[in-house]
């Protein structure tokens, strides 16, 4: 699906008018959205657009990178917008030609970022402070504010799992912990190339446009947005790495006590085993076997010999 909005010379906004039926040059600027467009959709961004074929290829073909590409008369920009799917994050491709007169958006899945900025470019009273530039910077704004939510969510289970370690197996806490550091690993291989990109922004030489100091103030704020998106997730990483090594740390001492535990019970029966090994011999000279008291004197020996060795235990503060 191809929309279409245009602004005339003398800022009146004009939509839903088909691209092959409108002359684009009558316009002060517009905006072009291909949403999942056709293959006969996609011949508009080399017939009437002029596209670059390279950058064409790179809206076909997705899972391209976080990137920027000068051309003369437009920058192409691909950017990526997140959302969870399935307990798993994925990212979806957003891609922009952008230039002083148009901005053409291009995305193979529905983008919730553009229909947003759509409706708010619709419900304008005036009109003054759009331009391309301004409706790329709302769109990428939007983008990387939807990066957040995501962030603070991983914080709270990351938080949850602190406080819940006595209540879940070892096993279960180590599944959500991996699949946790898998989704910050993931979120940084998309926020990281865009903060790159927006980097080349602010410091490319190529940028030479109108206004370009009031438009780097704005693309400025998106690039804090990201440094500390890519702090928050760097952080979050050490968490994990912090959390994970507490929970070996605490299943080595359960470990250490269980063992603890056993080693005491081996070995105040050690003693014990050894005396009923001795008189259960099948030897016919043991003496002791024909006392009258000898199985009582014999229970006796080792309840005195176990008793002694607790009370050792204790002492040396096997118990505490």
């Amino acid at each position: 699906m191809i929309q279409f909005i245009g602004i005339t010379n003398d800022n009146h906004l004009e939509k839903n008018t088909s691209i092959e039926n409108v002359d684009l040059m009558s316009f002060k600027w517009y905006w072009v959205d291909f949403s999942e467009a056709t293959e006969e959709e996609i011949k508009h961004l080399s017939d009437t657009f002029h596209f670059h074929p390279l950058a064409i290829e790179d809206c076909v073909q997705e899972f391209q990178r976080a990137k920027l590409d000068y051309y003369r008369e437009y920058t192409f920009y691909v950017t990526h917008a997140v959302r969870v799917e399935e307990l798993e994050i994925q990212k979806d491709e957003v891609d922009f030609f952008v230039s002083e007169n148009y901005i053409v958006t291009f995305h193979k899945n529905p983008s919730l970022e553009i229909t947003k900025v759509w409706n708010l470019l619709l419900a304008q009273v005036t009109l003054e402070k759009w331009d391309p530039y301004y409706v790329f910077y709302e769109i990428l704004d939007k983008i990387v504010d939807n990066y957040f939510p995501l962030v603070y969510k991983i914080e709270d289970e990351l938080e949850s799992m602190i406080k819940k370690t006595d209540k879940k197996s070892m096993d279960q806490l180590m599944d959500e912990l991996f699949e946790t550091r898998n989704m910050l690993l993931n979120l940084l291989h998309i926020i990281n190339p865009m903060r790159d990109l927006l980097y080349r922004m602010l410091n490319s030489h190529h940028l030479n446009l109108n206004r370009v100091e009031e438009r780097k103030v704005y693309f400025n704020d998106i690039y804090d947005h990201l440094l500390k998106l890519s702090e928050m997730v760097m952080t979050n990483r050490e968490v994990t790495a912090d959390i994970r090594d507490s929970y070996l740390s605490l299943n080595s001492h359960q470990t250490n006590k269980v063992m603890k535990t056993l080693t005491i019970i081996t070995s105040i029966f050690a003693p014990l085993t050894f005396i009923a090994g001795i008189y259960g011999m099948n030897f016919k000279n043991i003496p002791e076997l024909t006392w009258d008291y000898g199985y009582f004197i014999s229970l006796g020996l080792m309840v005195v010999i176990g008793g002694l060795m607790l009370i050792w235990f204790w002492w040396r503060g096997w118990f505490k």
